[in-house]
């Protein structure tokens, strides 16, 4: 018999429960410790977190709708593609997301197709709730480069050599050739 798995919680799980939300809508402040952002760094596969911060806004809307607006600020640590170098970043990112509760949501069969670049598809609702630090993470997630480069480090080719000389036979004719000098 298996089990079932428990639903991936972020280090910085702030759920909101919609239906406590006023009319208004309210803000909600992401700032986590330094041990949840060692816990996210690891999850997002970075060296560090050094500051993190995120200002989320949930506003119902009509139908048990909530949109999330805000904004995410962070210092990361990454290792650089070129060097291999661990170098510190500035990272900035807009949040704006759509959550509807999953009966508002468009049945998707599998196997259907579906044209994504046409659909702009709220997140579901889980629970009745927005998790306003799981909504941060991802965005941050989002704006990592996935190919960070340390400023001023610069890929430099390598002369590329005759095809005789790619020849993975090339150094065998060598020997080959120095036999009948």
């Amino acid at each position: 018999m298996s089990q079932a798995s428990e639903p991936h919680t972020s280090p910085l799980s702030q759920p909101v429960l919609v239906a406590s939300l006023p009319d208004t809508g309210s803000t909600f402040r992401v700032e986590p410790d330094e041990a949840a952002r060692a816990a996210l760094a690891r999850e997002f596969g970075i060296p560090a977190i050094s500051a993190f911060k995120a200002k989320v806004t949930l506003v119902p809307g009509s139908r048990g709708c909530v949109r999330a607006e805000g904004r995410v600020e962070a210092v990361v640590r990454q290792v650089c593609v070129v060097t291999l170098e661990e170098f510190d970043t500035s990272v900035s990112e807009e949040i704006d997301v759509t959550f509807a509760p999953e009966d508002q949501l468009p049945e998707i069969r599998p196997g259907a197709e579906i044209d994504v670049s046409e659909l702009d598809l709220p997140d579901p609702l889980v629970d009745g709730t927005v998790d306003v630090g799981a909504v941060a993470a991802e965005f941050l997630a989002l704006a990592l480069d996935p190919y960070p480069r340390k400023p001023g480090a610069e890929f430099k080719r390598v002369e590329e050599l005759p095809d005789e000389q790619l020849s993975p036979f090339a150094a065998l004719a060598k020997l080959r050739d120095g036999d009948k000098e």
